[in-house]
């Protein structure tokens, strides 16, 4: 039996030098080593010996497996070391590699584009931004633009109120209030902003929307004044090719009021079925401030006069790069982005 445990010692050796994997290793110690391994039929074996063979053979035993339990477990360091070591091999960045240059770059919003434009547009004629909280007073964003307490066009706007005197901002005119407040006649400001409805999302509508407004202050401001401002605006932000022109309208806190359309930038104002057929399409409201807006506001309206205009950055946008549905410009979707 010693002779046979020489030989299962031998042949562990020459099988353990061959051992490439884990799994090999793990199924060699099992035939060696394991329940019914061959070093352990050895040791079941011992019973039958006389008691001076069996402590000599056992002694030996013992020796072979402790020497090949401990090759086992150095094969199985040696494996992870090597594997570990493969690993981060595999993980390491070359440094000296050349840079990959098809790598996607970011692109902004429509709304971005768009709300830039305008604003460098005004800019160029004179005004500076002014901003304001979107989380407003009723005074600001009602009383003092000449919308009492049940005015009847407070119904025009679906509020979020937070309680009887703060709400979400309705439209950025609170910021015109505030601009009247604060600031030294004459002025010229652009307002930006979000601003919060009541309403459901579809392709055409949406809670909270972004809008620019311009308000201009000074002595003997007139209607022409206005038209000359707009006119400007829309051959800036739509191309020279584009015509504007103003209808009658009303709003509560300018009066005259007119609606501004303009000639239809997908037909070039031959009549399509975006703008149905009439060449024209409505882009924003405007008009000259409201005396008593200028009296709630603290400014004598027999010195000073203002106009004001509006526009909804979201409409802009569609109506420039054709979208369909307003949703699009807030998921933020980067396939939607790359088309742009």
């Amino acid at each position: 039996m010693l002779e046979e445990l020489a030989k299962i010692r031998e042949e562990a050796l020459k099988k353990l030098e061959k051992v490439q994997s884990e799994a090999e290793l793990t199924e060699l110690n099992v035939n060696i080593l394991g329940r019914n391994g061959a070093l352990t039929g050895i040791l079941r074996g011992m019973a039958s010996l006389a008691a001076d063979e069996r402590a000599k053979l056992g002694k030996e035993a013992n020796i072979v497996k402790q020497e090949l339990a401990s090759m086992f477990e150095g094969a199985k360091a040696r494996m992870e070391e090597r594997a570990e070591e493969l690993r981060i091999r595999a993980e390491t960045i070359d440094v000296t590699l050349p840079g990959v240059t098809d790598i996607p770059f970011g692109k902004l919003s429509p709304l971005t584009v768009v709300y830039r434009q305008i604003r460098d547009a005004l800019i160029g004629l004179g005004f500076t931004t002014f901003e304001g909280p979107e989380v407003e007073y009723d005074d600001y964003n009602f009383t003092k633009l000449n919308l009492p307490l049940n005015h009847p066009a407070r119904d025009m706007q679906d509020t979020f109120y937070v309680n009887d005197r703060v709400l979400l901002r309705t439209h950025t005119s609170p910021c015109e209030a505030r601009a009247l407040m604060t600031l030294e006649p004459p002025f010229r400001v652009v307002i930006p902003g979000r601003v919060f409805r009541v309403d459901e999302p579809d392709a055409s509508h949406s809670p909270v929307f972004m809008q620019m407004e311009g308000l201009v202050v000074d002595k003997h401001l007139t209607f022409a004044d206005l038209k000359g401002t707009i006119d400007t605006f829309v051959k800036a932000v739509f191309g020279e090719n584009v015509r504007s022109r103003l209808r009658p309208s009303y709003f509560p806190f300018t009066e005259p009021s007119a609606e501004v359309d303009i000639s239809c930038t997908i037909c070039g104002g031959k009549g399509c079925s975006s703008c149905k057929g009439t060449g024209w399409m409505e882009i924003m409201g405007c008009g000259m401030t409201n005396p008593h807006e200028i009296e709630n506001c603290g400014l004598d309206p027999h010195e000073w006069n203002a106009f004001a205009f509006g526009v909804g950055v979201d409409r802009v946008a569609c109506l420039k790069y054709g979208i369909n549905d307003i949703r699009l410009l807030y998921e933020g979707d980067a396939r939607f982005l790359r088309q742009l």
